[in-house]
């Protein structure tokens, strides 16, 4: 490895002296000292290639490799392609609550499944802009909206005629920050709509492998996600699309989803990881626990295979400790969620989070400060610097 991009290394990632490492199945970690530059190794490729695409025998190889190498190998890849001391916070409001006609086993809005989630309403314009006011205070740089709905057709088409968009959207990005927001499936108009009201990006995650897919959803396909996915892109829209991980999967559909998304038109910009939160009454309330190496691998295959895309350490995080979150980071995550609540389950608040980090050397991302989203949204930022830059320390900035 280039001693430039050692110098880059948070002191934390140096987990396995520099050297060769020779990557094999199992899960012990065998290295061979070399003098070489590891990071133009042929069988590894580019650090910072970003246009290749991994078939899906490479992507299994990288998964099951030897943990500690493989965090080393996307460590290395992270710290080309990205600032390793920086982690975007961003904040996520359920808008709409409950009610949803979809059958994701996973999920407590469904209407088929008795829990705890009751159906709400659309909140009204003022609730939202205070809750995005308060994230913003707190240092998040990417406020995100979420929707209980298949789609925008038929009666939620008030969201559009009573023009919900501009309300949010647009005083979200006077406030500087990022605008993202989750509303089921869309058409391409209606994905175009979106961006001119000044949408930043758009969540639809893939969720699993295509072939698992079919055991966790019926109501909607794998295709129709992958339609929504193009329509958001091709109107100029980041797209945020990844996964949850403890569905009942194997190692092989969690590749399977690994290979999906690095295999698009173009890598997603950012890529949620999710660790399934059981909620009763669901039909997977019984699943176990998703084990920490099982995220690990899954977060540090996700860094090689797509170098410059932001992976976010979604739901499930708390039930991480510290000291396994960090190994995440160093593996290649690099946005959390953080604040009051997720959907429709626990999120770490602020103070914690910030303090964690500050405890680890990191401190937070600007708004904007992913050159993909910079490029999609000159319309928009112009050639303006980053938003909400920190430079110091989580947890110094005033509000």
């Amino acid at each position: 490895m280039q001693a430039s991009v050692l110098r880059r290394l948070p002191i934390s990632c140096a987990v396995v002296p520099p050297g060769r490492l020779l990557f094999s199945r199992g899960h012990a970690t065998t290295i061979e000292h070399s003098g070489g530059d590891s990071s133009t190794d042929a069988s590894q490729g580019s650090l910072s290639d970003n246009s290749k695409r991994f078939s899906k025998r490479e992507i299994s190889d990288i998964y099951h490799s030897p943990l500690l190498g493989l965090v080393y190998r996307a460590a290395s890849v992270h710290a080309v392609n990205h600032d390793p001391t920086k982690v975007q916070l961003c904040t996520l409001l359920n808008i709409k609550s409950g009610g949803c006609t979809e059958d994701c086993s996973y999920c407590s809005q469904s209407s088929r499944y008795k829990t705890a989630t009751k159906s709400e309403k659309l909140l009204q314009v003022e609730p939202v802009l205070e809750a995005a006011r308060k994230a913003k205070a707190n240092g998040s740089t990417r406020f995100c909206m979420g929707a209980a709905w298949r789609d925008l057709q038929g009666r939620k088409s008030g969201f559009e005629r009573n023009n919900i968009p501009n309300s949010l959207f647009c005083p979200c990005r006077g406030m500087g920050m990022e605008v993202c927001t989750t509303l089921g499936m869309l058409s391409p108009e209606q994905a175009q709509r979106l961006k001119e009201a000044g949408l930043t990006a758009y969540n639809h995650n893939l969720d699993t492998s295509r072939e698992y897919y079919p055991k966790v959803i019926t109501t909607r396909s794998y295709d129709e996600r992958l339609e929504t996915i193009n329509a958001v892109r091709d109107a100029g829209i980041s797209v945020c699309s990844g996964g949850i991980l403890g569905l009942g999967e194997s190692d092989v559909d969690r590749v399977g989803l690994l290979w999906e998304a690095s295999n698009m038109h173009e890598h997603p910009e950012s890529f949620p990881v999710n660790a399934l939160v059981p909620i009763p009454g669901t039909p997977l309330e019984k699943n176990p626990p998703l084990q920490h190496d099982t995220i690990l691998r899954t977060i540090a295959t996700a860094r090689v295979v797509m170098p410059t895309t932001i992976i976010r350490l979604a739901a499930g995080r708390q039930s991480y400790s510290e000291a396994e979150q960090a190994l995440c980071f160093m593996a290649g995550a690099n946005a959390i969620f953080t604040g009051d609540a997720m959907l429709t389950t626990p999120c770490s608040p602020w103070d914690q989070d910030k303090a964690m980090l500050n405890k680890w050397g990191l401190k937070g991302m600007a708004s904007f400060d992913q050159q993909s989203i910079r490029t999609k949204e000159r319309s928009f930022i112009g050639d303006a610097t980053p938003h909400n830059s920190t430079d110091t320390p989580l947890g110094s900035e005033t509000a």
